[in-house]
C-alpha cells in the first residue's frame, strides 16, 4: 500500500514528533525520491554506528554487507514499485565492518497528487534472535555429548536422501557390546570418554555423502549412500569394526570394547525410513546374539526372530519362578597330577514351547532385563542340591563348584547375604564353591569390591577371575584382590599354536599370576597341541572338550570313576 502523510498527525507539534522518533529503540532511515539519506534517528547512530552528520546525503548502499546479490535487491525493489512497500530479513554492515542481520520494513511516501516524495525504512538488529535461533537449530540437530548428528537429524537428512532416490542405500546400527557393563564398573565418566572416542574413530572413515549420527546411549547409526552391491556395505561394516580393534586409553587404562552391526539396504528392505532403521536394527540383535563383535544383514527370518525374543522372555520369567533348569559340570584337570581338581557349573535349559535354548541366547536376555539376578539364585539353589544328591549317595570326595557370578549380581548391596541364606538353606559349605567374576566386575578397584571379596575369602569361598584379557591388558591391580585362580579367556587359548603373539599374552599372564601366587586356569582347551604347549608354560589347570564337553550330574559321576582308573593304570 501506497504511504500519504496522514493529515491527523499535522496536528501534533514538529517537536513533538521529533522526541517520538528520536526516542523509538528502532533505527529509522528517510530518504528522498532519489534515495539520498536526508534524515536518521539516534537509534540509527546506535545500530549502525554512523553519525547523522557522516551519512546525510549518502544513499543507504553504503549499509550493504555484500551477502545479498543484485537479483535479491531486484525483487525487492520491484515489490516497492508495485506494492508501496517491503518487509524481510536482510543483513547489512556497520560502519566498523560488523555484519549483521536485520529485519527492515521500507516504505514509499506519496503527496497529495500521488507523487513520488520519500521512501523511509525501519529496522530492528536481531543478531540475538539469529544466535538463539542457530543455538536451538544446533540443540534439535546434534548430540550433545558427541557433537554429531542425534536421531531427529538423521532421519531428516536419510529422508532427503532416499526420498525419490533410484540408487540403494546402506543403513548400518551399531550397538556398542556389553556397555553397560563398563558404566557399571567404571562409571559413567569413563563411558562418556568412550562414546566421545567411538565417535572419532567411525568419524575419520566417514566420507562426505555419509551421514553418522548417535540413536541412543550407546547406539550410532550410518548411512552410505549410492552403494552398487551389498559387498560395499559389508566392507563398510568390517571398516567400522577393525576401528574397535584398538583399546580405548582411559585414564591410563586400557578398555576393550567390540561392537555389534545390523545392516538394512534401500529399497530391497523397504522405502520407509522407521522400517529401514527397525530392520538394521534387527540385524544388530541377531549379530549380537551369535557372538557379538560382528555383523549381519536383514533378512526376512528375523522376523521370526523378533518374536521368538518376545516369547522367550515370557518363558523365561515362568522358568525362572519354576526353577526349570538343570546344571552340566565341566571338568577341570590339574596338569601336574593329572586329577580332576573340580568342575564348572553351567547351566541348561529345554522349554516346551522353544525346545533346548543355548545359555548363548537366554542369559544375554537375562542381562537386559534384569533377571540374571533370580536366575543366578536359582544356579546356586542347583548346585546345592546336587552337592546334598552326592552326598546322599555317600560321595566322601565332592569336588569344588565354580559358579559364574554376574557383575550386577554382585553389585547388590545384600549380595553376600543372599548367597549365605540360600548356602544355609541347603546346608551347603563355602569351602565347596568357587566364585567367578569377570574381569570387569572387579575393574571398578573400588574399596566396596574389594572388602566384599576380602569376606567371601574369609568364609571360605574360593575366587576367580573369568575370561581374563578380554576386557583389560593391565595386570598390576590383581594384588589388590584376595584372587585364587585367574582363568584365561578362550579366545587366546584357541590361537596360541598358529600365533606367536597370543602365546606371549598367555606366557606373559601365566608369570605374572604366579608370581602374584595365584593359579591359572585355560579355558576352552581342544587340541592335544594347545595341552602340550600350556604345559611347556607351566599352566596349573585345564579345562575345556579336549578333556570333556559338560556333562550332568550322573554323567560327571561317571566320568570321575572313569579317570581314576585311567590315572591308576597310567601309575602302574
Amino acid at each position: 500500500m501506497k504511504k500519504q502523510p496522514p493529515e491527523r498527525l499535522q496536528s501534533f507539534s514538529i517537536e513533538l514528533l521529533e522526541q517520538i522518533l528520536q526516542s523509538t529503540t528502532e533505527g529509522i532511515m528517510i530518504t528522498n525520491e532519489k534515495m539520498q539519506i536526508t534524515m536518521v534517528n539516534n537509534a540509527f547512530e546506535t545500530l549502525t554506528g554512523y553519525r547523522s552528520s557522516e551519512i546525510l546525503g549518502k544513499y543507504p548502499n553504503i549499509l550493504q554487507s555484500g551477502k545479498q546479490d543484485a537479483d535479491f535487491y531486484k525483487v525487492m525493489w520491484s515489490k516497492i514499485r508495485s506494492n508501496g512497500s517491503w518487509r524481510g530479513e536482510i543483513w547489512n554492515r556497520r560502519k566498523n565492518g560488523e555484519i549483521y542481520p536485520e529485519i527492515l520494513s521500507i516504505y514509499s511516501v506519496f503527496d497529495k497528487v500521488g507523487q513520488l516524495t520519500n521512501y523511509y525504512g525501519v529496522f530492528s538488529d536481531i543478531s540475538i534472535e539469529k544466535e538463539t535461533e542457530k543455538e536451538l537449530e544446533e540443540l534439535t540437530q546434534s548430540d550433545l555429548l558427541t557433537n554429531i548428528l542425534n536421531r531427529n537429524a538423521f532421519n531428516e537428512l536419510l529422508f532427503e536422501k532416499i526420498n525419490n532416490s533410484i540408487h540403494s542405500h546402506a543403513i548400518l546400527f551399531i550397538d556398542l557390546d556389553r556397555f553397560k557393563q563398563i558404566n557399571d564398573t567404571l562409571g559413567n565418566e569413563v563411558g562418556d570418554q568412550i562414546l566421545i572416542e567411538v565417535t572419532n574413530r567411525i568419524n575419520s572413515i566417514a566420507g562426505s555423502s555419509d551421514i553418522f549420527a548417535r540413536y541412543g546411549a550407546d547406539e550410532f547409526v550410518f548411512s552410505r549412500s549410492n552403494i552398487e552391491y551389498q559387498k560395499e556395505a559389508a566392507n563398510l561394516a568390517k571398516d567400522i569394526t577393525k576401528l574397535f580393534n584398538k583399546p580405548f586409553l582411559i585414564n591410563d587404562t586400557e578398555v576393550y570394547v567390540t561392537a555389534s552391526i545390523g545392516i538394512s539396504i534401500f529399497p530391497q528392505d523397504g522405502k520407509d525410513i522407521e522400517k529401514l532403521i527397525n530392520k538394521a536394527d534387527k540385524a544388530m540383535y541377531f549379530a549380537k546374539q551369535n557372538g557379538r563383535n560382528q555383523y549381519a544383514f536383514y533378512f526376512d527370518d528375523l522376523k521370526k526372530d523378533s518374536k521368538r525374543i518376545i516369547v522367550l522372555e515370557a518363558e523365561l520369567r515362568k522358568a525362572i519362578q519354576n526353577k526349570d533348569f538343570f546344571i552340566h559340570y565341566q571338568p577341570k584337570i590339574g596338569l601336574a597330577k593329572q586329577d580332576i581338581i573340580g568342575v564348572e557349573a553351567l547351566v541348561r535349559w529345554n522349554n516346551v514351547k522353544l525346545g533346548f535354548v543355548s545359555p548363548a541366547e537366554f542369559i544375554p536376555i537375562a542381562e537386559d532385563t534384569g533377571l540374571i539376578i533370580p536366575l543366578s539364585e536359582v544356579i546356586l539353589e542347583k548346585v546345592c542340591l546336587d552337592i546334598l544328591e552326592s552326598r546322599s549317595q555317600g560321595k566322601i570326595h565332592i569336588l569344588p563348584v565354580s559358579i559364574n557370578i554376574a557383575s550386577v549380581h554382585f553389585q547388590q548391596d545384600d549380595f553376600i547375604e543372599r548367597i549365605n541364606s540360600i548356602l544355609m538353606q541347603y546346608n551347603c559349605s563355602p569351602h565347596l564353591l568357587e566364585l567367578e567374576l569377570t574381569e570387569r566386575t572387579v575393574m571398578k578397584d573400588s574399596d566396596d569390591i574389594v572388602n566384599k571379596l576380602v569376606k567371601l575369602k574369609a568364609m571360605g569361598f574360593k575366587i576367580s577371575i573369568d575370561d581374563f584379557g578380554t576386557g583389560y591388558s593391565s595386570l598390576s591391580y590383581l594384588n589388590r584382590f584376595p584372587l585364587n585362580y585367574l582363568k584365561i579367556d578362550k579366545s587366546f587359548i584357541q590361537q596360541i599354536t598358529n600365533l606367536q603373539d597370543k602365546q606371549a599374552i598367555v606366557e606373559t599372564i601365566i608369570l605374572m599370576a604366579h608370581r602374584l601366587h595365584i593359579k591359572v586356569v585355560a579355558e576352552g582347551v581342544e587340541t592335544i597341541g594347545q595341552v602340550k604347549l600350556l604345559q611347556q608354560m607351566g599352566c596349573d589347570i585345564i579345562q575345556g572338550y579336549y578333556y570333556s564337553k559338560p556333562l550332568a550330574a550322573k554323567e560327571l559321576m561317571d566320568f570321575i570313576e572313569l579317570w581314576e582308573i585311567y590315572r591308576q593304570e597310567r601309575n602302574i
